[in-house]
């Protein structure tokens, strides 16, 4: 399996991008004109594609300010490729970009059953006081 690490996707590997997040319960739904929006605004991309299917098997992202913080979203494999230590190349390829190497604190949020695969990579989940928070679109409590 021939496999390449890339930092912009072809038209074709976005539409590999919209069907790996509808493997996910947090990304179905994403349309292609909303992915291709988001891809435009995110800082950073890095993609895994099998060269020999020409697939895009693996995708994560970084918004940053380039000096204190980078939050990586989006972290997926493919399931016929996981368990192969791919989403560690995902996610060491973000921690060795050239262009984050000034950031002070990486941070990304997920579920606690992945956390043991974060810690491995020098993630912490003792956050202090900190607490996540979200607003979604349409709410009004204020």
């Amino acid at each position: 399996m021939n496999l390449e690490i890339i930092s912009q996707l072809n038209q074709s590997q976005v539409k590999d991008l919209v069907q790996l997040y509808q493997s996910t319960w947090w990304g179905k739904g994403r349309t292609l004109e909303d992915v291709e929006k988001m891809l435009q605004h995110s800082d950073i991309i890095i993609g895994i594609n099998n060269s020999d299917h020409q697939k895009l098997i693996g995708f994560a992202r970084v918004l940053t300010d380039y000096v204190y913080r980078a939050v990586i979203w989006d972290v997926i494999v493919d399931s016929a490729y996981q368990k192969q230590g791919l989403g560690q190349t995902l996610i060491q390829s973000i921690l060795d970009h050239p262009q984050l190497q000034l950031i002070e604190a990486f941070l990304l949020v997920c579920l606690p059953e992945t956390i043991p695969f974060y810690e491995k990579l020098g993630f912490t989940s003792d956050v202090g006081e900190l607490k996540l928070m979200k607003r979604v679109k349409g709410s009004t409590n204020f």
